[in-house]
C-alpha cells in the first residue's frame, strides 16, 4: 500500500534534530536566562523574566563538530528515570496480558456492550479513554480491532464504526490523561508542577470530549444502518480474517488481578498527593502488582520472567526515542542556544494576550506530534520549550502541559507516522483516506473545545483546583 510510504522513521527524525540543533548552535546568537528553584520543586530550575542576556567573548562557546555523538549518552543520562520506567512498566503490563486478566476484562465489556449500538459505542468510548487515561494504554487495543470490526458488522455498521470505538477514546484518552506515566506525568515533571495534579479536571474535560465524540460515531453508525451504500468502505471486502482469540474466561483469578492493579493505581495517586511519590514509587508499585499478579495467575517464575522481559524489550524503541529526543535539549543547552529559542518565540508572542500564547502553544504541540508521534518523545522535546516560555508569556505551566496533551494525544487518532494507527487501520481493513475522512470533522470539533478548555483553564482552573 503506498501509505506505508508516508511514514517517517521516529528515530531517524529525531537524530536530524540532534544534528540540526547543533548546526544552529553556530548560527544562532548564544544567550542565557538567570534561573531560580521552582517553588514547588526546589530540585528543579526555572527562567526568570526580564534576565535574557546575550554571551560573547569568553562567556560563548563553540561545539566540537562531534559533539552531537557525545551528548546522546548525556541525553540518555539525563532521562534514565522515564526509561527505566518505561522498561518496567512495559515489563509488568506483558506480565499482566499474560495472566490474561486485561484481555479478558476488555473483550468481556465489549461483548456484554455489544446489545444495541448506542451502548456499545458509549461503552467503548469509556472503556478505552479510560486505559489511556490512566495507564497510557494504546498497543493494547490493536489486537481488539478484528474483534470489534465483527461485533460491528453483525450489527448492521461498518469497520469505520469499529476503529471510531477503540482509536477515537485512545485519542481523548491520551489527550486527557490524568495519570498517564508516558505522557501527562513527564510533562508535569519538566514542568515542575505536582504530578497528577488536575486529574480530576482532566476528566472532566474527558466526558465532555466523549460527548462529542459519540455523537459523531453513533450518527455515522445510524447512517449506515440506514443505508450501507453510505459506508465509507463499502467497497471493502470483509467476508474473512475477523475471529475472537480463544481462552477470554472472566475468572475468579483474572478478578483478583484487576483488583490488585487498580488498587495500585490508588495507591499511587494517594501517595503522590500525600507524600509526594514519584518515579521510585511508581516502579515500585508497578513491580509489586506485577509479582503479585504473577502469584495469582500461577504463573512459574520462569514464564513470569520471560514475560516481563519480553515485555520491557518491546519498550526499547520508545525508550530509546525518550533518550534522543532529551538530546535535543542537550545539544541546544550546551550550544547555548536555547534559551535564545525561548526568547525570541516570547518575543513573536510579545504584546498579545496570553490566551493567544496558549492557543499556539496548542498549534506547534499538534504539528510537532505528526513528526513525533511518541508521547513520551514529544514531552522532552518540546516541554523543555515551552514551560520556560509559559513563564515567559503569563501561562500557567497546567495550561502549557495541557497544550501538550491536547496537541499530543487527539491527533494520535490519525498521524500515518504512528506504526499504532497504521497497523490498526491496516487489522480493520480501513483504508487511510477514509478513516482521514470520517475523523477530519470531528478533530476541527474536538480542537475547538480544546480551545474553549485551554482559555478557560487560565481564568478559572485555580478556583476548581486545576492549578493546584
Amino acid at each position: 500500500m503506498t501509505k506505508r510510504n508516508w511514514s517517517i522513521d521516529s528515530l531517524v527524525l529525531i537524530f536530524s534534530f540532534i544534528v540540526f540543533a547543533q548546526l544552529l548552535s553556530y548560527v544562532v546568537p548564544h544567550g542565557q536566562f538567570e534561573r531560580v528553584p521552582a517553588e514547588s520543586n526546589p530540585d528543579r530550575m526555572v527562567v526568570v523574566d526580564g534576565t535574557f542576556a546575550r554571551l560573547a567573548g569568553e562567556d560563548s562557546v563553540t561545539l566540537p563538530p562531534w559533539h552531537f555523538l557525545m551528548a546522546l549518552s548525556d541525553g540518555l543520562e539525563s532521562a534514565q528515570g522515564i526509561i527505566f520506567l518505561i522498561f518496567l512498566v512495559g515489563g509488568v503490563i506483558a506480565v499482566l496480558r499474560k495472566t490474561g486478566a486485561i484481555d479478558a476484562a476488555l473483550h468481556g465489556a465489549v461483548d456484554k456492550l455489544g446489545k444495541s449500538p448506542w451502548l456499545l459505542i458509549g461503552g467503548c468510548l469509556i472503556l478505552f479513554s479510560v486505559g489511556s487515561f490512566t495507564i497510557g494504554m494504546g498497543e493494547e487495543y490493536v489486537p481488539l480491532v478484528p474483534i470489534i470490526v465483527t461485533m460491528c458488522l453483525a450489527m448492521r455498521m461498518d469497520a469505520i464504526v469499529a476503529m471510531g470505538m477503540v482509536w477515537i477514546p485512545y485519542g481523548i484518552g491520551w489527550a486527557c490523561a490524568g495519570i498517564n506515566p508516558f505522557g501527562v506525568l513527564i510533562a508535569q515533571d519538566i514542568a515542575s508542577v505536582p504530578l497528577t495534579s488536575g486529574w480530576a479536571v482532566r476528566a472532566v474535560m474527558m466526558v465532555a470530549f466523549l460527548a462529542v465524540a459519540f455523537h459523531h460515531i453513533y450518527r455515522y453508525a445510524m447512517r449506515v444502518q440506514a443505508d450501507p451504500s453510505a459506508s465509507l468502505v463499502a467497497d471493502v471486502d470483509y467476508s474473512s480474517g475477523f475471529d475472537a482469540p480463544g481462552d477470554l474466561a472472566f475468572t475468579g483469578r483474572r478478578i483478583a488481578i484487576l483488583a490488585v492493579f487498580v488498587l495500585g493505581l490508588v495507591a499511587f495517586v494517594y501517595g503522590v498527593s500525600a507524600h509526594h511519590w514519584y518515579i521510585t514509587e511508581l516502579n515500585a508499585i508497578f513491580l509489586g502488582i506485577g509479582l503479585i499478579a504473577a502469584v495469582i495467575a500461577g504463573m512459574s517464575a520462569g514464564d513470569t520472567s520471560r514475560a516481563f522481559l519480553e515485555g520491557a524489550a518491546a519498550m526499547t524503541p520508545a525508550a530509546l526515542l525518550v533518550g534522543f529526543a532529551r538530546t535535543i535539549e542537550v545539544v541546544m543547552s550546551n550550544g547555548q542556544i536555547i534559551d535564545t529559542v525561548v526568547f525570541s518565540i516570547a518575543g513573536l508572542l510579545e504584546g498579545l494576550p496570553a490566551e493567544a500564547s496558549a492557543l499556539g502553544m496548542l498549534v506547534v504541540q499538534t504539528v510537532c506530534n505528526f513528526f513525533i508521534p511518541s508521547g513520551s518523545g514529544q514531552a522532552f522535546v518540546t516541554m523543555p520549550i515551552m514551560s520556560p516560555l509559559a513563564t515567559l508569556t503569563d501561562v500557567p505551566q497546567q495550561t502549557a502541559v495541557l497544550a501538550y496533551q491536547f496537541g499530543d494525544g487527539f491527533t494520535n487518532m490519525i498521524v500515518p507516522t504512528s506504526a499504532l494507527v497504521m497497523g490498526a487501520l491496516a487489522l480493520g481493513k480501513v483504508p487511510y483516506a477514509a478513516w482521514f475522512r470520517f475523523s477530519a470533522p470531528l478533530l476541527l470539533k474536538l480542537f475547538a473545545l480544546a480551545a474553549v478548555f485551554l482559555v478557560a483553564s487560565m481564568h478559572i482552573g485555580t478556583a476548581m483546583g486545576f492549578h493546584g
